[in-house]
């Protein structure tokens, strides 16, 4: 039967193993990456001689100037109305129904292209032209579809 280990020898690496294997290490890694460290250096070469590179140098340094005047131009009021604005539309079109916005979107285009026409005809709308109109079915509808839209915008205006 074997003896019993009681004595475990460990091997201390000297400073300069430890580099040595720290420099083979890092080795094999720029052999594995050969193609992205290439166009790294390419990159950083164009930033270098079109002056980017220098100008976020001194941006890096001047890190807490920049900070404060991105904060300070975040604060400024038209900024905060803007996000608020945007917060505001999004919430209101997470209520829509996506099917109707489109054909209200698509009716839009539609419709502006007929005013195009219009305008080009250049010809002048009489009020009896205005009552005849109103027995066109599409028309109708779109008006009905204005006359509620106004409604639902009233009754919100209310509150």
């Amino acid at each position: 039967m074997a003896s019993p280990i009681k004595k475990i020898i460990r091997t201390e690496l000297t400073e300069e193993q430890k580099q040595q294997q720290t420099l083979e290490s890092l080795l094999s890694e720029v052999a594995l990456n050969k193609d992205s460290l290439q166009e790294t250096l390419l990159l950083l070469k164009e930033l270098h001689e079109s002056g980017l590179l220098e100008a976020l140098k001194d941006l890096l340094k001047a890190k807490e100037k920049v900070a404060k005047i991105a904060v300070d131009q975040a604060l400024r009021e038209p900024v905060t109305n803007l996000i608020n604005n945007a917060m505001a539309a999004g919430g209101a079109l997470t209520e829509l129904n996506p099917e109707v916005t489109g054909k209200l979107v698509s009716g839009l285009a539609n419709g502006l292209q007929k005013a195009e026409q219009g305008l080009e005809d250049n010809s002048k709308v009489k009020m009896f032209d205005l009552l005849k109109v109103l027995n066109d079915p599409d028309i109708n509808r779109a008006i009905g579809f204005g006359l509620n839209l106004l409604k639902g915008v009233g009754e919100e205006l209310k509150e």
